[in-house]
């Protein structure tokens, strides 16, 4: 994806609300050697590409004064409740640094599982994204993850996901393996299947 950006000269809270007032983000570029940048961007067309899934997760080619680098969006501060923007953070990306970055989960084909399709079962994504370390030429878009095979009272968990190649799972001490997908009936289903048959009421005692 394309982002369209903008040098940026002045700096302090009062030129950032000016820069607001006149539709532009404020924003910065760092790393990979280089000093960090100041710059600007449409707040319109960022608003727009931040509720697309790859723009969060996807390398993306930052055009500046006719020069373009590959970055990733690292942070994005929004207004506590107005439908704006108020600053975010690039990265560079260079080529033979390795990425830690979280990517999304696609769960395909939960309605062909036996939860689902004989126990009438409920799957439930516990996590629906994936810190993974990667090259940037092997980062992948989302990793996609099977259902189909799921049963009631079984899960998936990270470390049972086929990853891309050149692609590794992040290790946590707190969470080594964490749950990433569960299959379960439904509560109150499961507690009428458990429920013992009622009795039949006795006759009352003769009087």
């Amino acid at each position: 994806m394309k982002v369209i950006a903008f040098e940026r000269s002045l700096q302090g809270t009062g030129a950032s609300r000016r820069l607001r007032n006149a539709g532009k983000t404020p924003a910065i570029v760092y790393g990979a050697g280089s000093e960090p940048q100041s710059i600007e961007i449409d707040h319109n067309a960022l608003y727009h590409a931040l509720k697309k899934e790859a723009f969060h997760a996807s390398i993306l080619d930052l055009e500046i004064a006719g020069k373009t680098e590959q970055v990733l969006l690292r942070d994005v501060q929004y207004h506590p409740f107005k439908q704006l923007v108020l600053h975010v953070d690039f990265q560079r990306v260079d080529a033979k640094q390795k990425l830690h970055i979280k990517v999304p989960l696609h769960f395909l084909n939960p309605e062909l599982s036996p939860a689902v399709k004989l126990s009438a079962g409920i799957v439930s994504h516990v996590i629906t994204e994936l810190e993974i370390v990667c090259l940037p030429a092997d980062l992948p878009e989302f990793i996609e993850i099977d259902l189909s095979k799921l049963e009631v009272g079984h899960s998936i968990h990270a470390k049972d996901i086929t990853l891309p190649k050149g692609v590794e799972l992040v290790q946590h001490l707190d969470l080594e393996n964490p749950v990433v997908v569960s299959a379960s009936i439904p509560a109150g289903k499961a507690s009428d299947e458990e429920a013992p048959a009622a009795e039949a009421p006795k006759d009352a005692p003769a009087a």
